[in-house]
């Protein structure tokens, strides 16, 4: 007797080439019915790919087979064309927030943020994903401990997928794992815009709670990019106290709140609001200035998230790619462990409180 459990679990094998998902997770799998010898279902594809549609239909008929040779398989192939509202339901299906975290200028330590923020919530034990989406300046394979490491690449009928690397509990795919560190990355807009699309659809992401997008500075093609291709949940906004990096950073920030943007603010991080000695945590020296991140916070109707001090030890371990949220003796463990909590309830609240987020769509 074939049993419908075991039958299932061996369509878990396969996976689906855009979202990597196994066919199951992915709900390609329709119609599902077993009588006697004979197993029948749909499958269900977006588009209609000859060579796709033959390359699953061999491989559900060949984990079957070996576990049940006398099964008699029956698929039905149907193509499901959405519409163009449920484009965003598409991408990225197996990512439940994606989060981006912007600035309005460079050296405000966004890519700190970034990468400590994703490995505290890893702390917490939610699967966190992380891109680095600052092409140009791609500092998240240093900060990871990942400099030089290059990702796999699967091939998965007949298309080849970026296998994210893992570290410290987070998935993460850089430009800078793929083209060596001393070579320089010249492109222009359509090619910036592609090169972005290529770390989100041909990689073959888990799923996952939280994707983290450090975005490059200010208002350019990567960020228009990004809100045209996915669905972001939210943004972060990451400034320092003073007065010329809060003027940027509105600015950044006012790009997310356009009217066909629509994407809301989670809510700001100050970055190195007060100088602390490690010998002397008590002391305080606010030599960039104050109140910059509630300012910001103020102007965008939002919170702060957290306030994160300048301290020489987190510059020494995102150097050496232990990342100050992955030490637990590290004096800013505790910061980033109450960031995490902190955009989590900002996470849980944006979704109570709002719809969805669509992509952004071109009007030619």
């Amino acid at each position: 007797m074939i049993d419908n459990n075991a039958v299932v679990a061996a369509l878990r094998k396969v996976r689906d080439p855009n979202s990597g998902l196994d066919i199951i997770s992915a709900k390609m799998v329709e119609d599902f019915k077993i009588d006697g010898d004979n197993v029948s279902f749909s499958i269900v594809l977006k588009s209609d790919d000859q060579n796709l549609k033959s390359s699953l239909n061999f491989a559900c008929m060949e984990v079957i087979g070996e576990l049940y040779p006398e099964a008699q398989v029956h698929i039905h192939l149907k193509i499901h064309h959405e519409r163009p509202e449920d484009d965003s339901d598409s991408i990225l299906p197996q990512v439940k927030n994606i989060i981006a975290i912007g600035s309005g200028k460079g050296g405000v330590g966004k890519s700190t943020i970034s990468v400590n923020l994703a490995v505290a919530l890893a702390n917490e034990g939610y699967k966190v994903g992380m891109i680095d989406a600052d092409i140009y300046g791609p500092s998240i394979p240093t900060m990871m401990g990942l400099t030089g490491v290059r990702p796999k690449v699967e091939l998965l009928y007949g298309k080849h997928k970026i296998v994210p690397l893992k570290s410290h509990g987070v998935h993460s795919i850089s430009v800078g794992n793929i083209v060596d560190p001393e070579q320089a990355v010249v492109l222009r807009g359509p090619r910036l815009a592609g090169l972005l699309k290529q770390l989100i659809h041909d990689c073959l992401w888990p799923e996952l709670d939280f994707l983290i997008i450090d975005l490059p500075p200010g208002t350019g093609d990567v960020q228009l990019t990004l809100v045209q291709t996915v669905p972001v949940t939210g943004a972060i906004m990451v400034t320092t106290p003073q007065e010329v990096a809060v003027i940027d950073a509105v600015k950044a920030m006012n790009m997310f709140l356009l009217p066909n943007v629509n994407v809301p603010i989670l809510g700001v991080v100050e970055n190195m609001s007060w100088f602390t000695p490690e010998e002397l945590p008590d002391n305080k020296y606010f030599i960039f200035g104050s109140g910059g991140g509630e300012k910001l916070a103020q102007y965008g109707k939002t919170e702060v998230l957290g306030q994160v001090p300048l301290v020489q030890s987190v510059r020494e371990a995102g150097d050496v790619g232990m990342p100050a949220a992955s030490l637990q003796g590290n004096i800013l463990y505790p910061v980033f462990k109450q960031l995490a909590s902190n955009t989590i309830a900002s996470v849980a609240k944006r979704n109570d409180k709002f719809a969805p987020t669509t992509t952004v769509k071109i009007v030619r």
